[in-house]
């Protein structure tokens, strides 16, 4: 399930230069096509995290599945960009239902067989999105944008079909948690409008009053709904996240890689797929199709599961406090590796492959590394904070890269700028909890 409604919600990076085309709009605006499927996901998941305990888990996940099928239907229409974008919002409840997977898994095992299952859960949603480009790919070559979107409708009835029969039913008798529908409504248009200043700010200009006022709007909506989920949400015994229990010890330095690494690994996608399909004869391009490109991420997917196994193999004989740190040093070294060398097709699946490790390694130990510092009560709502900050750092780096990329100008210079500035925020992530860990 988790790995399908991946692949689903993915159906977007390798398209984004044929949106533009097809629409008429600047790589900045068909970027949206992906971004908005990421803030969807960070949303929801928090929502959907208290709709889905209890006995009501079936249905919700059920339902969140039934969502992301309308979200292909409507992508796959050919009824304009707004539509298309509605439709992969949609799209991006899929990735929400990511921790109620975790809470089945925890109900359901136990011990060493839990933590292998926690792992091989928590990897899924990389993989997914790594297979979810070169399946993209192929099937838009063949039959365009919209036979990619059919062709995930498809997956996902198939899905909806296995979980009808197979997912188990809550045994417990538990109410469904209230919903803090207006900390969902905060942090959703706080995220908007702070990405619209991100993504539109070069073409626009920085000091535009839209722009400022976008990010000024942005920002007081966060603050806003920071405000409120520890204040007023909190004394009602129902805020989208408990913020007291993602800054416990253990636990903030998980939070904060999965923040600083998944905006990382949206921005290496976006290169990658600008430079693979990218115009030859400009200073960045090697003039690939489609297909390449998402044969290119294939890479990445399958050293996501690779990274997977070999964390666990790094935690039994050196402890956990390790794979934070390394998952960081590697995914940095992909994007070190992408700034200064990019000229050739064999380059860029180095570095996917290097990218796939880092993300699968530090992807893969972040529920081993939380679970054991909640109450077994909260770990839904631990790892539901912990996706909703990975759902923010993909969508920060969707729009980043590309307006990055411009703002430096948009040439080979720029590019190696983009890819340096990236590396930094992984290596910062990795460094800030090798401090946590020595203090």
């Amino acid at each position: 399930m988790t790995t399908v409604t991946a692949v689903v919600s993915s159906l977007g990076a390798p398209l984004v230069p044929q949106i533009a085309e097809t629409h008429g709009v600047p790589i900045s605006t068909a970027q949206w096509a992906l971004t908005v499927t990421l803030i969807a996901g960070a949303v929801a998941t928090p929502v959907l995290g208290r709709w889905g305990s209890g006995r009501l888990r079936r249905p919700v996940v059920l339902g969140g599945l039934a969502t992301v099928f309308v979200g292909s239907v409507l992508s796959a229409l050919p009824i304009g960009l707004g539509p298309l974008v509605a439709g992969r919002a949609l799209q991006g409840v899929g990735l929400a239902l990511f921790p109620l997977a975790i809470a089945v898994a925890r109900d359901l095992w136990t011990g060493p067989v839990l933590v292998s299952r926690l792992a091989l859960l928590s990897v899924t949603t990389v993989a997914g999105a790594g297979l979810g480009y070169p399946v993209t790919a192929v099937v838009a070559s063949g039959f365009g944008v919209a036979g990619a979107y059919w062709f995930g409708a498809l997956l996902i009835g198939l899905t909806f079909a296995l979980a009808f029969r197979h997912l188990p039913r809550s045994t417990t008798g538990e109410r469904p948690q209230r919903v803090d529908l207006a900390g969902a409504a905060l942090l959703s248009a706080g995220t908007v409008a702070l990405l619209l200043a991100i993504s539109q700010g070069d073409r626009a200009g920085w000091t535009s009053w839209p722009i400022l006022g976008s990010a000024a709007a942005g920002v007081a909506l966060l603050v806003a709904w920071v405000a409120w989920t520890a204040g007023p949400a909190r004394r009602r015994g129902h805020p989208l996240v408990d913020l007291r229990l993602a800054a416990r010890r253990g636990v903030v330095g998980p939070n904060a890689v999965t923040f600083g690494i998944g905006l990382g690994m949206y921005g290496l996608l976006a290169l990658v797929v600008i430079l693979v399909q990218g115009d030859p004869h400009s200073d960045i391009g090697l003039g690939h199709d489609v297909a390449v490109v998402g044969l290119v991420l294939v890479p990445y997917a399958l050293l996501s599961v690779s990274g997977n196994r070999l964390a666990r193999v790094v935690a039994a004989r050196w402890g956990p406090h390790l794979l934070l740190p390394t998952g960081c040093a590697v995914f940095a070294s992909a994007m070190l590796l992408l700034a200064f060398v990019h000229h050739h097709l064999w380059q860029a699946l180095l570095v996917m492959a290097l990218g796939g490790l880092g993300s699968g390694f530090t992807f893969s130990s972040l529920p081993m590394l939380i679970v054991p510092h909640v109450p077994r009560a909260e770990t839904g709502s631990a790892l539901a904070f912990n996706q909703l900050l990975r759902y923010l750092g993909f969508s920060v780096g969707s729009a980043a890269s590309v307006t990055l990329l411009d703002a430096y100008g948009g040439d080979d210079a720029a590019f190696r700028a983009t890819a340096l500035t990236l590396a930094s925020v992984c290596l910062a992530a990795g460094c800030g909890v090798l401090r946590r860990k020595r203090s």
